[in-house]
């Protein structure tokens, strides 16, 4: 095993990595392990071939490790030992890696800041890319009743008082190094004492599900059998010759001994078969292609002539059909023998997207996301790679699946923020990845969505004008024209010269009309005497609900009972001891016992009887989240049947498919929730969508406050009236006036986007200028914003050409003990967001420290 010179990196000559083949006896790697870069050489000593690409088994100093074959050679680097040069222990999974989805991994490490090896773990299913783990387990023979009174060292204290508290006394030193400041010297003390020991965990790599099969042999002599080895075997074949041992057994009421035996003198055959572990969904009907409007048939005749590369925006009304044109267009792609793939932003979306698919293409279809198990997850991924032409819906994650025959991509509600991720790296974007795997796998890209990002608009529509594929630019049915959108005060940002293409449907399926939108000033409400979080309006309607048998949703912003506990007599208000902000109060039936809990750590204590500041028993819930609206509406309308949607019911394996077919099924009349019911939800019996609070989005400290508003409420509007029944939308607001309310009344996005981007232009936010975020965070404030100010420092050179915002404290500054600063770099429109010296910001930051590289942030407070 050696180390590369520092200068060597991955991508450098990309010609060379990923290439090469044969049963070569040097093999080079790119080990996963934390702070070692570069490539290392092995010696190939099985008796199978190594390509490039594969996943390998390597023994890395003490650790056993996962590696990437690299690239394979004639011979080891002149100036190493072969007697220092290791073998490799292991092939886990051969072939992973295409050459153009190697190209696609280094674009993402290279562009989102991120070791390549990190967007190689972030890539593949969980699981297949194995590390020992260093681990801390108590020696409880050698430790002393009464421990903590021997004990001088705070850390020492407590790391013991955590091991403590779980029942094995055993934690990973990682989780113990985030929750224990000076954790080393800590551990050192008790090491020293022989109260804990360290020692390292083997690695689990994912492996296929084998289960026994029994085969009948063709010519037995019968004569020799006995008569109930006769009946086992007459089953056996009655059944084709072939069945899993357990099923045999279970049948013929005979042992698994009995019939192994029955292999030593040649009756059966016994092997063990893999068994593939695929997400479970139920039987769909067979479903026929839908009659197309014009709209659609135009939208899908230009979508289908395209040849090669290029970006398509389907804008479509909610209720225009985006999900038809989509089958429409894949159809063909399966026909021509290629794949498909299909993004959604949330796993809440899969179940009904998901069945629409398998009625249309049956087993062709299969599921990728984070709510299948590790299993799952990894033979759904094995069974992409030999190129069966097929279709993979997923979340962002399956941005990477490993299709190689791949005719199409599909980003269905493009607009949502659920495509980027935050944390851990990289720090993707799902679309913008899309974009570049389109470009290698010269296919095109459909971004289907009723409320476009500003980014997809501009570089889509503006830039792109008015192709021939544009059908109109009236987005608004409820208008006798479309409003023109006002000219900006800046140049939109310059590209690349791309393929693209804008499509409209400006009209929902049947010519239904959108829904209206009333309008509640909630002030007045108060003024008339109303003190419910419920306006006289939406009682009205919801009263209205079961007589006229049909359904509603109401949207709530926020998950729990109460956003806030405070005290009448003082103002304390009870909050998280590991996080900067207020606990919630989540309730659980009547008579439970009052739990409040943190959204950001989850953190969780009983509801004090009085308040720890003043001793004070005056304690009031303030705010309203999905429980406490259920609960309400439980006592105001206890004939309503209701079904609670959020994170908290959803949690459980399978929990979105429950309750959404409940729902579709008329088990409830109301749907409550957040925002994951806001879109994709297609159920024809809602005639009834209420907002209850529409102001908790309208005021964030967050640049893209406003389209986070208007799309959200947009969306959850258009779950309205999809069926025979109009539809009606009621938004409760203290701010009725506010430009992105008056946009959602009469679903103008046109007036929208060109207030938003007048705005954003004169700031020179994206899409007119890039960002990067980089956060710090560490358990010592101090320290933390000592290198915070040292990055800044770094940054700030006289060839930057990026403006510096900060160093300064995060809006919550403390989550999970640990405290959070941040730095933001704005580029102006013409220079690309890029550090060059990432690699030097990560070596001033000390061990203790976490920075995150976050490029083009949907999030910066």
């Amino acid at each position: 095993m050696s180390n590369p010179p520092l200068g060597l990196l991955l991508a450098e000559p990309r010609a060379l990595y990923f290439s090469g083949g044969g049963q070569e006896k040097w093999v080079e790697v790119l080990v996963d392990c934390p702070g070692v870069q570069g490539i290392y050489t092995y010696r190939n000593s099985l008796d199978v071939s190594i390509n490039p690409g594969d996943v390998l088994s390597v023994s890395f100093g003490t650790q056993q490790l996962g590696a990437i074959a690299i690239r394979i050679v004639d011979s080891p680097p002149p100036n190493l030992p072969l007697e220092k040069i290791k073998d490799v222990e292991e092939v886990i999974s051969p072939g992973f890696f295409p050459s153009s989805y190697c190209q696609l991994l280094e674009r993402v490490a290279q562009y989102y800041c991120t070791p390549l090896i990190q967007v190689i773990r972030s890539a593949l299913p969980p699981g297949l890319l194995g590390r020992s783990q260093r681990r801390i387990r108590l020696n409880s023979s050698a430790l002393p009743k009464e421990a903590h009174v021997f004990i001088n060292n705070s850390a020492a204290s407590q790391i013991l008082e955590i091991l403590q508290a779980k029942p094995n006394g055993d934690y990973s030193w990682q989780y113990l190094q985030r929750q224990v400041k000076g954790a080393k010297a800590g551990l050192r003390h008790l090491l020293k004492r022989g109260w804990v020991e360290s020692y390292l965990e083997a690695p689990k790599p994912t492996r296929p599900k084998l289960k026994k099969a029994v085969t009948l042999v063709a010519d037995i002599n019968r004569s020799n059998l006995t008569r109930r080895q006769r009946e086992v075997l007459e089953v056996l074949r009655r059944r084709g010759g072939d069945l899993w041992l357990s099923e045999l057994s279970q049948i013929c009421n005979v042992s698994s001994s009995t019939i192994n035996s029955w292999e030593d003198k040649g009756y059966v055959v016994i092997e063990a078969r893999e068994v593939l572990r695929n997400a479970t969904s139920p039987t769909m009907a067979t479903d026929a292609p839908k009659n197309l409007t014009n709209a659609q048939s135009r939208a899908l005749d230009l979508i289908n002539n395209i040849d090669g590369f290029a970006q398509v925006l389907l804008h479509g009304v909610t209720g225009s059909g985006k999900t038809e044109v989509y089958l429409q267009a894949i159809a063909p792609i399966l026909a021509q023998g290629k794949s498909a793939l299909v993004l959604v932003p949330e796993i809440g979306l899969t179940p009904q997207i998901t069945d629409r698919f398998r009625a249309r293409f049956g087993d062709k279809v299969r599921v990728y996301h984070s709510g299948l198990n590790k299993g799952e997850r990894y033979d759904t991924w094995r069974q992409m790679i030999p190129g069966e032409p097929q279709v993979v819906i997923g979340t962002r994650s399956a941005v990477f699946a490993p299709l190689p025959q791949l005719g199409l991509i599909v980003l269905d509600e493009e607009h949502d923020s659920s495509f980027k991720q935050d944390q851990p790296i990289p720090t993707y974007h799902a679309r913008t990845v899309a974009q570049w795997r389109a470009e290698l796998e010269n296919c095109p890209l459909i971004l289907g969505s009723a409320t476009p990002s500003v980014e997809s608009w501009v570089t889509l529509k503006v830039m792109g004008g008015a192709t021939d594929g544009q059908i109109g630019s009236e987005i608004n049915p409820l208008t006798s024209s479309a409003p023109e959108v006002q000219p900006f005060t800046c140049s939109p940002p310059q590209h690349p010269e791309l393929s693209t293409h804008y499509l409209s449907l400006p009209e929902r399926i049947q010519s239904r009309p959108l829904p209206p939108v009333e309008i509640v000033d909630m002030r007045q409400e108060l003024q008339a005497g109303n003190r419910s979080i419920f306006s006289r309006s939406l009682q009205d309607r919801l009263r209205r609900l079961k007589e006229q048998e049909k359904q509603g949703i109401l949207f709530i912003p926020r998950r729990g009972h109460s956003t806030f506990v405070s005290c009448r007599s003082c103002g304390h208000v009870v909050e998280c001891p590991n996080c900067d902000v207020s606990l919630s109060y989540h309730y659980t039936h009547e008579g439970a016992t009052q739990v409040l809990r943190c959204h950001y750590c989850n953190f969780g204590q009983l509801h004090p009887r009085s308040c720890p500041e003043c001793s004070s028993p005056y304690l009031k819930f303030f705010g309203s989240g999905t429980q406490r609206v259920v609960q309400d509406l439980a006592k105001l309308f206890p004939e309503l049947r209701i079904i609670r949607f959020d994170s908290d019911t959803t949690r459980t394996k399978n929990a979105h498919r429950t309750l959404l077919t409940q729902f579709a099924n008329q088990e409830a009349d109301l749907l409550v929730g957040t925002q994951m019911l806001t879109k994709g939800l297609d159920l024809a019996q809602v005639t009834l969508v209420g907002v209850v609070a529409a102001d908790g989005l309208l005021y964030l400290s967050d640049y893209r406050a406003s389209e986070r508003a208007f799309q959200t409420l947009t969306q959850v509007a258009g779950r309205a009236g999809r069926g025979d029944d109009p539809g009606q939308v009621i938004i409760q607001t203290y701010s009725p006036e506010h430009p992105v309310i008056q946009a959602v009344k009469t679903h103008n996005y046109q007036s929208f986007i060109s207030d938003e981007l007048e705005q954003r232009a004169a700031l020179n936010y994206p899409p007119y200028g890039d960002l990067i975020l980089l956060r710090i965070s560490g358990l010592d404030p101090v320290a933390v914003e000592k290198v915070a100010e040292d990055l800044a420092d770094r940054l700030d050179t006289p060839e930057a050409e990026y403006d510096i915002l900060g160093p300064a404290p995060a809006s919550v500054i403390r989550v999970a003990r640990r405290y959070r600063w941040q730095i933001l770099l704005k580029f102006p429109p013409t220079v690309p967001a890029r550090l060059v010296n990432w690699r030097e910001l990560q070596d001033i930051c000390p061990p203790d420290i976490s920075l995150t590289i976050d490029v083009n942030p949907l999030n910066i407070s």
